[in-house]
């Protein structure tokens, strides 16, 4: 079983692949073991979108990223290495992670917030 040193260590690197984003998106938590990233307001949704995510959970922690969601296409290329640690259609979940993966879920965060440029004008 992974220790809190551990899940502390995987949720400051995955912190790092979402903090580049902030200053074009809204800090809604920054906690040692929260950390949530929504859109600015969209005027013509009226409302902002939950851009991304990194929880410490029980068992892991989870790296959450909503366009893979919205937009299931940003999928299509992954690595069958970060397709096995999906929950669901947007949450990925670690106890440990390699260099290798996190360079994947920054290229693909990154794509992620160009998605949401370019539909959402952020």
């Amino acid at each position: 079983m992974p220790t809190a040193e551990q899940f502390q260590s995987v949720f400051t690197q995955l912190k790092q692949i979402l903090q580049p984003f902030a200053p074009q998106l809204v800090v809604q938590a920054d906690t040692p073991e929260n950390y949530y990233l929504d859109t600015p307001h969209i005027a013509h949704l009226q409302r902002s979108i939950f851009f991304g995510a990194v929880q410490i959970k029980k068992n892991y922690v989870s790296y959450h990223l909503m366009s893979v969601y919205i937009f299931p296409a940003l999928l299509d290329q992954i690595s069958p290495q970060l397709k096995k640690r999906m929950q669901g259609k947007s949450c990925f979940n670690f106890t440990r992670i390699d260099q290798a993966m996190l360079d994947e879920l920054a290229h693909l965060t990154a794509q992620g917030f160009e998605v949401y440029r370019r539909e959402y004008g952020i």
